[in-house]
């Protein structure tokens, strides 16, 4: 089977979809029963990252406009396997370490602030490109297209608030928004509809 652009870049939107599909579940988990254990999730995570960096190369290396779109969701892709991998191999011996002996709670959630500074980078970088699709969506849209000029409009509004909320939280901490969940929220909203921007966005001849 030929992997065309056009396909990588389908193929791209499938997975940003899935990406905000499983932290949209890790964030309502963590929210509700903040014990439970989410491995399965972070090791389907470490999967699609692990694709959307390879898959989306090839509308990077072809890209004229949306170059650093494209480059933006790569780096985003590599941040992410970072974090995920810090979930899944350092978490739990740490924290059961630091319940073992105290002098070690500092090293445990050193170790969480890193993952949690990580994942904001990423959703910052998701959210510039999210910017950049929804801008070029609401370049690109003919007259009459009020669908594509909205969801290019909102991707875009979306994606600015995104950058402030996920960039404050790695100036700032995780904390800075108390208990509201406003830098991963709006970065798993900025993740979906970047989706459904980059799904069509070879067609406009990028």
């Amino acid at each position: 089977m030929e992997i065309t652009v056009k396909r990588s870049a389908q193929v791209v939107g499938f997975l940003l979809v899935s990406a905000a599909a499983t932290q949209a579940l890790y964030t309502v988990l963590y929210l509700a029963a903040p014990d439970i254990v989410r491995l399965p999730i972070w090791s389907a995570e470490a999967v699609i990252f692990v694709l959307l960096a390879a898959f989306v190369t090839s509308p990077l290396v072809h890209s004229r406009r949306l170059t650093i779109g494209w480059g933006a969701i790569l780096a985003a892709s590599v941040l992410n396997v970072v974090q995920v991998g810090v979930g899944l191999t350092m978490f739990y011996p740490f924290i059961d370490a630091a319940k073992e002996q105290e002098a070690l709670a500092p090293v445990a959630g050193a170790i969480v602030a890193f993952s949690f500074f990580v994942y904001n980078a990423a959703k910052t970088l998701i959210a510039l490109a999210a910017v950049i699709f929804g801008l070029e969506k609401l370049r690109a849209a003919r007259s009459g297209q009020g669908t594509a000029k909205a969801l290019g409009g909102v991707a875009a509004l979306v994606g600015v608030v995104a950058i402030f909320a996920n960039a404050a939280s790695m100036a700032m901490g995780r904390d800075v928004f108390g208990e509201l969940p406003l830098a991963g929220g709006t970065g798993v909203l900025a993740t979906l509809l970047l989706a459904l921007c980059v799904s069509g966005a070879v067609e406009t001849r990028d």
